[in-house]
């Protein structure tokens, strides 16, 4: 959502062209967060990729979502100041692009190898479904009157996803884990 709507929230910030001068450039506050948040997406896929081979793919996206969370309540708090739009979309986008390096690996440690291309093609299926929601998001803002209201519920999506992360996805694939092995483990007949 914050993707297809960086523009809109900027506008109704009303800093999308207000000056932001960052290590020492100065550009536009959106055109700004536009180039850093490409860059941070870039170097988030890599980064999260190998953070969950380190520490689980599950406990990754836990603590990446509840980074997003947190970063989009930041962003309904302090977006109305360019320098901390910049920011915080920033850290929006580093954290976002995880799922491009750990949803295939996740999906693939669930399910297993032979139909990995199928399965990720349902997957992430249901991640374009779920962009249905980003014309709600804009009817909330124009309703509203404001983004506030917006955030709030995207924020608090990405902190329900990341508990569901650690308290439904994680256990379902170590129950599934250890089915495996038991079966590997029994005599055959």
């Amino acid at each position: 959502m914050v993707t297809a709507q960086l523009a809109p929230i900027a506008t109704g910030f009303k800093i999308d062209k207000v000056p932001v001068t960052l290590l020492g450039f100065t550009i536009p506050a959106l055109t700004f967060a536009l180039s850093v948040n490409n860059l941070m997406n870039g170097i988030g896929r890599p980064l999260f990729g190998w953070i969950s081979d380190v520490i689980g793919r599950e406990s990754t996206l836990f603590v990446t979502f509840l980074v997003e969370g947190f970063a989009v309540l930041a962003l309904a708090r302090y977006g109305s100041n360019p320098v901390s739009f910049v920011i915080v979309a920033a850290l929006t986008f580093l954290v976002w692009g995880d799922i491009y390096s750990i949803f295939p690996a996740l999906t693939s440690d669930h399910f297993g190898k032979k139909y990995a291309s199928t399965n990720y093609a349902l997957l992430y299926t249901a991640k374009g479904c779920a962009a249905l929601f980003v014309p709600l998001g804009s009817k909330i803002a124009s309703m509203t009157g404001s983004w506030f209201t917006t955030l709030v519920v995207a924020a608090l999506a990405d902190v329900v996803a990341a508990f569901l992360m650690i308290g439904i996805v994680r256990p379902l694939r170590l129950r599934e884990v250890r089915r495996r092995e038991a079966t590997a483990l029994a005599p055959a007949d």
